[in-house]
């Protein structure tokens, strides 16, 4: 009996810990949860058992508005996929459906995009999990002239468009510029 107990609370003790966050850094389901929709993502909206509601590969336009059926336009830039899911779920029920259980999906992230001294610069597809590392690979690597150290992105989302110092681990995100500069040295 003792050796179940100790087993039961090895595993719970194991879960625990494997679902955590490492320290200091967001899970990336969280920052994904979080992750507010922009002008060139592309999105699939499912009511499931109502094919008719059913919208697939919906790229947000600079409007930042869809047209829906039975509730017409719907704000979502700026939305999460969450709150999306409830706008919709919450319009159609009662005047439409009585219990309607919508999915809204992010088919295609908006692409980021990264110049300076990389073999490939441009714009790219983001993936989650993308880091500044992985998205200088996809450039097909830094040229015989970058400088490691001096790599800034701006975010998207921030409005004064300031360049921030980052790293090779750092985290990138859908509509970020990163910028590569020259070693001189």
């Amino acid at each position: 009996m003792a050796f179940l107990r100790h087993s039961a609370l090895f595993l719970i003790a194991f879960l625990a810990a494997s679902a955590a966050p490492a320290f200091g850094q967001p899970a990336e389901t969280d920052s994904l949860s979080r992750y507010q929709l922009g002008s060139g993502d592309i999105i699939s909206i499912v009511v499931f058992g109502e094919d008719d509601l059913k919208r697939e590969r919906i790229r947000l336009t600079d409007a930042g508005t869809i047209s829906y059926p039975v509730l017409g336009e719907l704000k979502v830039l700026g939305r999460t996929v969450g709150e999306l899911e409830k706008i919709i779920t919450d319009g159609l029920r009662g005047r439409y459906l009585v219990n309607p259980r919508v999915s809204v999906s992010v088919d295609q992230y908006r692409p980021y995009f990264i110049h300076g001294q990389v073999k490939k610069g441009g714009g790219y597809p983001f993936q989650p999990g993308l880091t500044v590392r992985k998205a200088v690979s996809v450039a097909e690597g830094f040229t015989e002239r970058a400088s490691k150290e001096k790599i800034f992105v701006i975010r998207d989302k921030d409005k004064s468009a300031k360049p921030v110092k980052v790293d090779l681990d750092t985290p990138v995100f859908p509509g970020d510029i990163i910028t590569v500069e020259e070693s001189f040295f």
